[in-house]
């Protein structure tokens, strides 16, 4: 009797302490979410979409200049000929991501995950790519016209990417 009160009372406890502790799961009011639509040419200028979902987006010419994307999920998005000039995309999520054409020049990636993403032909000068983790076959593709610094981090591009 005493150790099934005991029991309780220590599961009980265990319980409460949970519930004390757990933070609840609330959307925040200003995360957008454009999983799987279509934004070609739309206008995202210096917006704060930081932790918004891009995810499987169509935003092709799509212009992101100066925006807030910091842990933004991007997955299987495509940015083809977007404009990301001086976009922050931070710890952001762009894994099967299409960069192509993209205008990236003074865009700070640093520790974003771009597994499986295509950078062909992006402008990357003064990107910032400091801790993300990129297939090395890009990082070689992008080691051959990597240049300028960072104006925010002041980190050169090629030495972000770990070019020789």
């Amino acid at each position: 009797m005493w150790r099934l009160l005991g029991a309780l009372l220590v599961l009980s406890l265990a319980v409460l302490w949970v519930l004390l502790d757990a933070y609840p799961a609330i959307a925040q009011e200003k995360t957008v979410n454009y999983a799987l639509t279509d934004q070609r040419d739309r206008d995202f200028a210096h917006t704060d979409l930081a932790h918004g979902v891009f995810a499987g987006a169509d935003l092709t010419h799509a212009n992101f200049e100066g925006s807030d994307m910091t842990e933004s999920i991007l997955t299987k998005a495509n940015f083809e000929v977007a404009n990301l000039n001086g976009t922050n995309l931070t710890n952001a999520l762009a894994d099967r991501v299409t960069f192509e054409g993209a205008d990236l020049r003074d865009a700070i990636l640093v520790d974003a995950i771009a597994t499986n993403t295509s950078f062909y032909q992006a402008q990357i000068e003064g990107a910032d790519f400091s801790g993300a983790l990129i297939d090395r076959y890009q990082v070689a593709q992008m080691c051959k016209r990597a240049k300028g610094v960072n104006p925010v981090t002041g980190i050169e591009t090629r030495y972000s990417l770990g070019c020789r």
